[in-house]
């Protein structure tokens, strides 16, 4: 194999890939990226066997063929490279050169056929997908989703899609981040529940980021696959039950706070220097006209910042891990936000006060100290 690209192309694909290739695995051919050059274009794919990658990138082909690479070695070198074109020759001996202007490496590569083989999308299978409200559900709820339950299909977040409408949901038990959007499709399409495994949802929202127009998402029998810009993200399901989220969110939370984002968020920041690192709870004193936001902590001291807010219910006092409501106020971009309460020991429901184009639902439970 023989060919020339361009530095500003590979480094784009190279860069996505470094999230799903596996450093630190049994199998070393998991750590390579496959590249295949034919016709004007060479095929990068990497995968860790439960998620994968393909790409393309443009390049001038002297000869055909296919190898691997490792992937994080090879991206840190094209990284250095100056911008103009790259040289990727496969040598007699096994060796593959990487040459640009006067710098010149060869690499160890890895038997191509060692490389497992990935599903694909057939043309035209799945429905289309408005990216800019995949994006804004990626960010809203991939913090919320846990990584150590035992409870497997926690470790993913629930995607919904329905003709009218699309839902993305995590819960980690403790907190539920629900995100829902409108959207015209095809009537007679059934609705589609799929599990989304929390290393997928990452990938997708770098794959998102950035550009616009709409993506592909297509179920197969045991695979996921969301085409975007050319590029594909291959993912298995996760095989389970995941708990009726509508049930959780509460009904009856009669009372209601409105909080400037930033201003609350740099309270609860604030205090939490002197939580408990374990528990980091701060603590609300809901009372008419104001809340006071504490910590307390007997090795460490305590903090208290008082906002004014209007309220006119009956006093109680609400605690909370300050962790979990600073990940919500990142998330959002709206300069209000509402938290809405029952009482000291029921769900709260926090939302973004003026988002358009979607719904975005965050319950945390309380916690008793």
């Amino acid at each position: 194999m023989e060919l020339v690209v361009r530095k500003t192309d590979l480094l784009r694909e190279l860069a996505l890939f470094q999230g799903i290739v596996e450093r630190k695995n049994t199998i070393p051919i998991l750590a390579n990226v496959l590249i295949e050059a034919k016709g004007d274009h060479m095929r990068l794919a990497a995968t860790d066997l439960e998620v994968g990658l393909r790409g393309t990138c443009p390049a001038s082909i002297a000869k055909p063929g296919a190898l691997t690479l490792p992937a994080k070695k090879f991206f840190e070198i094209v990284k250095e490279l100056p911008e103009t074109d790259i040289r990727i020759e496969e040598e007699k001996n096994g060796a593959v050169k990487v040459a640009a202007d006067r710098f010149e490496s060869r690499m160890q590569t890895l038997p191509k056929d060692d490389f497992p083989t990935l599903p694909d999308l057939a043309a035209g299978d799945g429905s289309l997908v408005n990216r800019a409200l995949l994006r804004e559900m990626v960010t809203k709820t991939q913090f919320a989703i846990t990584g150590e339950d035992t409870r497997y299909f926690l470790n993913g977040a629930l995607f919904v899609l329905r003709h009218d409408g699309m839902a993305l949901v995590a819960t980690d038990g403790h907190r539920l981040a629900l995100v829902t959007a409108p959207r015209e499709g095809d009537p007679k399409a059934e609705e589609q529940r799929t599990i989304l495994p929390k290393k997928t949802l990452l990938e997708l929202g770098r794959l998102v980021g950035d550009g616009d127009g709409d993506i592909r998402f297509a179920r197969g029998e045991n695979h996921i696959f969301f085409e975007i810009d050319g590029r594909l993200l291959v993912s298995r399901m996760i095989d389970g039950q995941f708990p009726a989220y509508e049930r959780v969110i509460p009904k009856g939370n009669d009372k209601r706070i409105e909080f400037e984002r930033d201003r609350f968020q740099s309270a609860i920041r604030r205090v939490a220097l002197l939580s408990n690192e374990r528990s980091r709870a701060v603590k609300f004193a809901i009372e008419s006209g104001r809340v006071e936001i504490a910590s307390h902590t007997p090795e460490l001291g305590e903090a208290r910042e008082q906002l004014a807010v209007e309220y006119g219910g009956p006093a109680m006092t609400i605690s909370f891990n300050a962790q979990y409501v600073l990940e919500f106020l990142n998330a959002v971009a709206t300069d209000v936000v509402a938290i809405e309460f029952k009482d000291e020991v029921s769900q709260t429901v926090m939302r973004p006060v003026g988002a358009t184009g979607y719904d975005y639902t965050y319950v945390v439970m309380p916690m008793r100290i």
